[in-house]
């Protein structure tokens, strides 16, 4: 496993025993896991987005803290969320990592996402030009994402 799937694991698992909301020391969880304190902000900066349905708030200095929550909001709203902050282009890292938030926060079942990120896929692309793969598989995403609801 890559370092900042641990970073984002371990994160998620605070995140699960403390009902949702968690306080981070950067310094010492990078020390915690063998990682330098720039992996942690990548993982919070790239995984923890308020389009995936986290709120992260900081403060810095001596006693400084990232703290992070879930956003409660229901599966429709959570859903619409997502479509609104994909755009109109999504890398197929980020579509991933999407799917993998929704199935880690039950909003679809595995099959789906199977089917989806199948769908999304650079392989299903491949006859689309390079330069508008992107474009192509954000409109693919959202539409399937509409009709989940």
């Amino acid at each position: 496993m890559r370092m900042s799937d641990l970073v984002a694991q371990y994160i998620l698992e605070m995140l699960d025993a403390q009902n949702g909301s968690a306080e981070i020391q950067r310094n010492e969880l990078a020390g915690n896991l063998g990682c330098v304190p720039s992996q942690i902000n990548y993982v919070i900066t790239s995984r923890f987005t308020p389009e995936q349905g986290y709120i992260v708030e900081s403060r810095r200095g001596g006693g400084g803290y990232i703290r992070i929550s879930r956003v409660k909001m229901d599966r429709g709203t959570a859903i619409m969320h997502i479509i609104n902050s994909v755009g109109d282009s999504l890398e197929k890292a980020t579509a991933e990592v999407m799917l993998k938030n929704m199935l880690q926060q039950n909003m679809i079942e595995l099959q789906s996402a199977k089917i989806i990120a199948s769908a999304l896929s650079d392989r299903t692309l491949t006859k689309i030009e390079q330069d508008k793969r992107d474009s192509v598989r954000a409109d693919l995403f959202k539409n399937m994402l509409l009709t989940l609801e």
